[in-house]
């Protein structure tokens, strides 16, 4: 296997677009060559089989996914209270949402991950590991709340971004906003 991390990520981010836009049944290596703009073949040379792939698809998501540093500053800036919540769920679903492809080609690795075991083993793992730390991030930072407030509000918030993702005109921009809201309000007040 080569490796380039440069192209590597290259490879794994033409692999998501395909996902997201043909599915798993598009998912080629000849189809991420060609969402690359590199010669037939390479996408090979990077990865083992379409397991692999696959799994580093996951992988990927999640590292582009993560906040950058102004991001993570503003999180710990100014008082650690309802509204910050509110902030941080905004935050959260833009930048989410803000990576589309990555959203949906995540939805069809679930799917796919129902009839791949080992697929679904590290997308429960990886997942697990996203609850835990925001479960931990929750607590450490003295937000209101606990443990099963943050549960409920990605599970509310992770299916917010799949209503705006597939169905962009279900819900106008600030009814999304006033959703985040609301499911920031709901989850703490039995705290």
């Amino acid at each position: 296997m080569r490796k380039n991390d440069q192209r590597r990520n290259a490879l794994l981010d033409a692999a998501i677009e395909v996902l997201a836009k043909e599915g798993a049944r598009g998912l080629t290596f000849r189809a991420v060559d060609a969402e690359a703009g590199t010669p037939v073949g390479t996408a090979t040379n990077y990865f083992a089989n379409r397991d692999d792939l696959l799994m580093q698809i996951a992988e990927r998501v999640y590292q582009r996914w993560m906040p950058d540093e102004a991001t993570w500053a503003a999180a710990k800036a100014g008082p650690q209270d309802r509204a910050k919540v509110v902030e941080l769920m905004r935050e959260t679903v833009g930048r989410v949402a803000g990576f589309r492809s990555g959203y949906l080609a995540m939805l069809e690795l679930r799917l796919e991950s129902t009839r791949r075991p080992e697929l679904r083993a590290v997308l429960t793992e990886r997942v697990r590991a996203d609850v835990d730390a925001n479960v931990a991030y929750h607590v450490e930072r003295g937000l209101p709340g606990d443990a099963i407030s943050v549960k409920l509000l990605m599970l509310a918030l992770n299916w917010l971004i799949v209503e705006t993702l597939t169905l962009p005109e279900l819900f106008a921009p600030e009814e999304v906003d006033e959703l985040v809201v609301k499911a920031v309000e709901r989850s703490l007040a039995a705290t």
